[in-house]
């Protein structure tokens, strides 16, 4: 679980995860990873943790963001299963039994995709163009059903051992390992406890973090806006040149000329853009910057 200045959440949390999970099987841990919260969160943590042995805490340098918290928190599970929740009481802790039947089915990912949308105008819009984003590399079905709130086999993981990129999508690595996902719809509670830190910006951002780093969708966009300026250019071409032929006569006037030459700059422009995106992120790679760092484990 990801945890971001939730700390007079994290108690409810916790009333409510332990008693769903003790239902649900006999050994489990709760794995809390504090993405740089401002508040107390960490402190909270670590009263949870001494409290209950099964609740384990790792607090990392800064704000990395969702994903890549979620990440760190994958990789130090300690069982075959594995369960991610948001912090903020919107996903039902209730509800993750149903989630582990479903994938003892015979599925390796299963969402619990939200019946109703409890977010305003601009999450929801924001949300849509990350689901857009994901089409693209999980495919149109997969990506409208996906949700934070997730089981998967922890072996899965081993398909991105190796991945260190900062730029992290868990719902796309999962699709390095498995193409059995499913989904099964879950109510949406409104939260009464604190307020999202998931601004419009960040979802955007995300978006297109999706869609340059793991996608060449932006590179056959732009060949394919070049290919229809290219052919526009011929088309315009062939049309001065056979008025010329036909009527002996010419489009005057500069305008036309600008504007033609404007969209051919703007195609290459555009291309140039979308080139340079990817040779920055070729870059950071080349860095090997890692996706977070750990500043402090709760006691084992």
């Amino acid at each position: 679980m990801p945890v971001y200045n939730s700390e007079e959440s994290l108690g409810e949390l916790l009333r409510r995860l332990v008693p769903a999970l003790e239902g649900a099987t006999a050994r489990f841990e709760v794995v809390l990873v504090n993405d740089g919260s401002r508040d107390g969160s960490w402190r909270r943590i670590g009263e949870l943790s001494r409290a209950d042995a099964r609740v384990r805490g790792i607090d990392l340098m800064r704000n990395y963001g969702q994903h890549n918290a979620l990440l760190c928190g994958i990789r130090a599970a300690r069982y075959d299963v594995i369960v991610t929740i948001d912090d903020d009481l919107q996903n039902r802790p209730e509800d993750i039994v149903r989630l582990l039947d479903t994938l003892e089915e015979g599925y390796d990912v299963v969402y619990g995709t939200p019946a109703t949308d409890a977010h305003g105008l601009w999450r929801a819009l924001a949300s849509r163009m990350t689901k857009i984003a994901l089409q693209s590399t999980m495919g149109a079905q997969t990506a409208r059903k996906v949700s934070a709130f997730r089981v998967f086999r922890t072996a899965l993981r081993e398909a991105f051992r190796e991945y260190r990129s900062p730029f992290v999508s868990i719902d796309v690595l999962l699709t390095w390992a498995t193409s059995r996902f499913t989904s099964v719809t879950v109510p949406n509670d409104p939260r009464t406890i604190g307020q999202s830190t998931y601004s419009l910006r960040k979802l955007v951002t995300h978006a297109l973090n999706m869609m340059t780093g793991f996608s060449v969708l932006p590179l056959q966009l732009a060949s394919i806006i070049g290919f229809a300026c290219t052919l526009f250019g011929v088309g315009v071409l062939v049309y001065v040149v056979g008025r010329y032929l036909l009527q002996g006569t010419t489009l005057p006037g500069f305008p036309f000329l600008a504007s033609v030459i404007a969209i051919f700059s703007g195609a290459q422009l555009f291309a140039l853009g979308v080139i340079g995106e990817y040779l920055a992120r070729m870059h950071f790679r080349m860095m090997e910057r890692p996706p977070y760092a750990v500043r402090d484990r709760s006691p084992q």
